[in-house]
């Protein structure tokens, strides 16, 4: 545990009765996020100068009848009791505590961070390290600048900076921060699995703002939550880092599970689904007919496809499988998008071809060969629902085809008489018509 903590003060020192603590914000961060806060301003006892009323924008009127440090002493000590005391510049901080428990005869001892020196020895090169600077530099808002809690809620989101750019960087060494970072994983790897059932279903990794960064499914989602913390790679470690919570979405069809993952990521573009280039999607193969009412198929990016016969990971096996197409079919290197669209095609000419491109061959003749492939990879009725397990023992879903196209799915107690196609559709959460496509 952390205690990350800021104050204000109404002088640069605390020899000599020159300044005292006015406000006091403490932060507890158990490795995974802020888990308690005390806030509060504080009666100094003794006058507070306009050079520190200008600094802190704090009034005299403002800590009149705030609480004495003495009267709030037991709560800032249990707070940091056991914890490490970690604050920007700490010496300042950890300084001005430690006298005034020292003031009343109580010897404040914790072990402290500093986050400017971390900052300094994670991030160098930059100009300054005061928190100020580095806030604006990384993108922290801090609208309360100088007063407690503001400046104690920046120091939080700056630590969770550098504990990322530490498990980015693992040779940078630091007690307090791999210290962190192992008990952190640990937390939340129990926190991650309590969550989660040995069920079929599609789970949701989410940020500490609470953003989807990544999109699974898995017939045991328990199991597949556990291979994510056994990873060495560096992007899985990296997303662990990230990972503040969990959701998941019981489904029971593995079917199921699949086409919501799919849809799902589509809609959200989860950070690190996208960074996993090799399980994405490239290209496709479409089909269509032409205004000649002749039978194309062309190879496409993935995101450009509109009626995809089939899927694959990269370029070059989906243009084997066109190729093999064209070669176990007799089929037109026009008619398949791999030449000019005006050219007698090269396999007419060494007699691969039967000529349509050139119009030696009868569209019905070629169309018959084209539809040989489509018979393999399209549904025979374009509107059918299948029916799959349920979530329980006593319910069955429901994946309603619609065009072809895939158009959502629901669930139904298994008991339940259902005859016609239009009590199946009541049953169908609807989602953005996606045409189904093979995997290759």
């Amino acid at each position: 545990m952390f205690a990350i903590i800021d104050i204000e003060t109404c002088g640069g020192k605390f020899e000599y009765r020159r300044g005292h603590v006015i406000e006091i914000c403490i932060l507890i961060h158990d490795g995974l996020t802020v888990v308690d806060k005390f806030s509060t301003l504080i009666n100094p006892q003794c006058y507070i100068s306009p050079t520190f009323v200008r600094i802190s924008g704090i009034t005299n009127e403002m800590v009149e009848g705030a609480p004495t440090f003495a009267q709030v002493a037991n709560k800032i000590w249990e707070m940091t009791k056991d914890r490490i005391f970690v604050a920007h510049n700490v010496g300042f901080d950890y300084g001005f505590i430690k006298e005034e428990f020292a003031s009343f005869g109580a010897k404040f001892k914790r072990d402290t961070l500093c986050t400017v020196r971390l900052s300094r020895k994670l991030i160098p090169g930059k100009k300054s390290y005061s928190l100020g600077n580095l806030c604006e530099s990384l993108g922290i808002d801090n609208s309360a600048r100088h007063r407690a809690e503001g400046d104690a809620v920046a120091t939080a989101k700056l630590f969770d900076i550098l504990m990322q750019v530490k498990s980015d960087h693992p040779q940078y060494k630091n007690k307090g921060v791999d210290e962190l970072m192992v008990r952190r994983i640990d937390k939340i790897k129990k926190y991650i699995l309590d969550k989660l059932p040995e069920e079929c279903g599609v789970y949701y990794f989410l940020d500490q703002e609470q953003n989807i960064i990544y999109i699974g499914k898995s017939v045991n989602a328990y199991n597949r939550a556990m291979s994510h913390f056994n990873t060495k790679e560096q992007k899985g470690r990296k997303m662990l880092n990230d990972l503040y919570n969990v959701d998941f979405v019981a489904t029971g069809s593995e079917l199921i599970a699949l086409l919501l993952e799919a849809e799902e990521i589509k809609k959200h573009k989860p950070k690190y689904n996208r960074q996993r280039k090799a399980d994405s999607f490239t290209h496709s193969i479409d089909w269509f007919t032409d205004e000649k009412g002749i039978i194309n198929f062309k190879l496409v990016d993935y995101n450009e496809s509109e009626n995809a016969l089939m899927s694959f990971t990269t370029y070059f096996s989906a243009r084997e499988k066109l190729e093999s197409w064209l070669d176990e079919h007799t089929l037109c290197l026009r008619y398949c998008g791999l030449t000019d669209d005006e050219a007698i095609c090269f396999n007419h000419q060494i007699k691969k071809c039967n000529g349509i491109c050139g119009e030696q061959e009868e569209i019905e003749m070629y169309n018959k060969r084209a539809k040989t492939i489509l018979e393999n990879y399209i549904f025979a009725k374009p509107n059918f629902v299948i029916i799959d397990k349920g979530k329980t023992p006593g319910e069955q879903s429901v994946i309603l085809i619609e065009n072809r196209h895939y158009a959502g799915y629901g669930y139904f107690d298994s008991t339940a008489q259902i005859s016609s196609p239009e009590e199946f559709k009541g049953l169908i959460k609807k989602l953005p018509i996606t045409p189904m496509r093979m995997i290759w």
